[in-house]
């Protein structure tokens, strides 16, 4: 079979192909072998810069942007030569090595192609494609859909700011609350999360087969190499270097990532189960597509499945993040080769955080408000008063107010408005207390 959305293995490039394509260019084998040479040119141009009297020659202008464009014009064919020559290699960052020697004798500079990858073990090169591929994902493909999520969120609780609404705690009636507080609880919490996250550096390591720079130190000792693999790393990459290291990145980081990636995912879980709640409890319908089918057998159905759909997605990123966070910090020594084969599917979970996201987006905006149900629980539930009643009271030193509310709430079948304004009127307070007592209603016990 041909590969394609159907005969795909994984739903994030089969059934959910649609919503995952953008992380392609960041996280699929095309996108690892772009980002490596581009890792790989500008360094090259990089060491060039640095005056080594044995670089006989100074790139010009033009050939800098020659060279450039092999990262910047790079294509599926160029990317099928590189595995063409890893066959023959067995060893991808290698066949991306003689990929841009062969490029370099195209474009006349044949002459110093040995400076391609100087000095350098493959770690170098991958430990800042990969954090350079994520930093880029996250904020050209991955935070502007969360970023729509949380504006949906925002402008729901402004929109449903002044509705009242019964609260439960431990599944039972609770003191009211408005929607538009609850729901901004979620955005509060997403919020603080999404700032801790762009405070966690997109950390690389570069420095030679053991960290240490040893390959470029005994050719030119007269270097401080340390302050060149800061400058590339940090400057030139945007990333931000580590030092001192073994062969490879600490992946701490890049694990502090994926945790606050993991509390983002749980805070929506969390949201997901709630509005299908309130779905259930009839406080919101969802807008209804003619040609949509709800269920195969009940034709009156229509099920939140963008949430359950949210839900799943959030579920499996989660489980593959805690695996990631886990195991990439871990490594025998200086270096052994279980993060390799880990990495490559650093953008699995990704994917599925973007198809929860565009899940809840489709979501939230199929609610429709159904002020009724609400309402009718309210009026169902005065016995939620009995909090605001006691409380009074025991504020003007009534004696035992909790206990009358108690054999008042406990003792009657039916707690109503009847039955709790004609306990007010029992009570041996002023006229005032009074007054003040008849006015509170589950409608406007909502608190500030």
């Amino acid at each position: 079979m041909q590969l394609n959305e159907l005969t795909a293995i994984s739903p994030l490039d089969g059934r959910y192909r649609s919503k995952t394509q953008s992380l392609a260019t960041y996280f699929s084998e095309f996108g690892l072998i772009k980002y490596r040479v581009r890792v790989e040119i500008e360094y090259l141009i990089k060491l060039n810069q640095l005056g080594l009297k044995a670089f006989k020659h100074q790139f010009s202008a033009s050939e800098i942007e020659a060279l450039r464009n092999l990262y910047l014009q790079f294509n599926e064919s160029d990317a099928l030569e590189i595995k063409a020559t890893e066959k023959v290699t067995n060893h991808d960052v290698k066949a991306v090595e003689y990929f841009i020697k062969n490029r370099m004798d195209s474009l006349g500079l044949g002459n110093l192609k040995e400076w391609v990858h100087f000095g350098l073990t493959s770690q170098d090169v991958n430990n800042t494609s990969i954090p350079l591929s994520i930093k880029e994902a996250l904020h050209n493909s991955i935070l502007p859909e969360l970023q729509k999520v949380i504006a949906q969120l925002e402008a729901l609780a402004n929109e449903h700011a002044d509705v009242p609404m019964l609260a439960r705690t431990h599944g039972q009636a609770a003191s009211p609350t408005k929607l538009g507080k609850e729901i901004m609880v979620f955005v509060s919490r997403l919020k603080v999360q999404y700032a801790q996250m762009l405070l966690v550096p997109h950390s690389a390591k570069f420095g030679g087969a053991t960290g240490n720079f040893n390959a470029h130190t005994v050719a030119f000792p007269e270097y401080d190499w340390q302050v060149f693999g800061n400058e590339f790393v940090n400057q030139v990459l945007g990333l931000e270097r580590s030092q001192p290291t073994t062969q490879i990145e600490h992946y701490d980081n890049l694990a502090a990532l994926m945790d606050v990636f993991k509390r983002i995912d749980t805070i929506l879980i969390d949201l997901s189960r709630d509005i299908w709640q309130y779905i259930s409890m009839d406080y919101f319908k969802q807008k209804l597509k003619e040609s949509e089918v709800g269920s195969s057998a009940m034709p009156h159905k229509v099920n939140p499945i963008d949430f359950e759909n949210a839900e799943g997605n959030l579920g499996v990123a989660n489980a593959l993040f805690e695996h990631l966070a886990a195991k990439l910090p871990i490594s025998r020594l200086q270096r052994d080769l279980t993060d390799s084969t880990v990495l490559r599917n650093i953008g699995v979970p990704f994917g599925h955080c973007l198809i929860a996201f565009s899940s809840l987006q489709r979501g939230l905006d199929k609610l429709i408000l159904n002020k009724d149900a609400i309402e009718r629980d309210l009026e169902n539930n005065w016995a939620v008063v009995a909090e605001a009643i006691q409380t009074v009271l025991r504020s003007i030193e009534y004696p035992s107010p909790y206990e009358a509310l108690k054999a008042l709430t406990r003792t009657n079948s039916v707690i109503g408005e009847k039955e709790i304004k004609a306990f007010i009127q029992t009570l041996d307070v002023s006229d005032e207390v009074k007054e003040r007592l008849m006015k509170i209603s589950p409608m406007n016990y909502t608190g500030q």
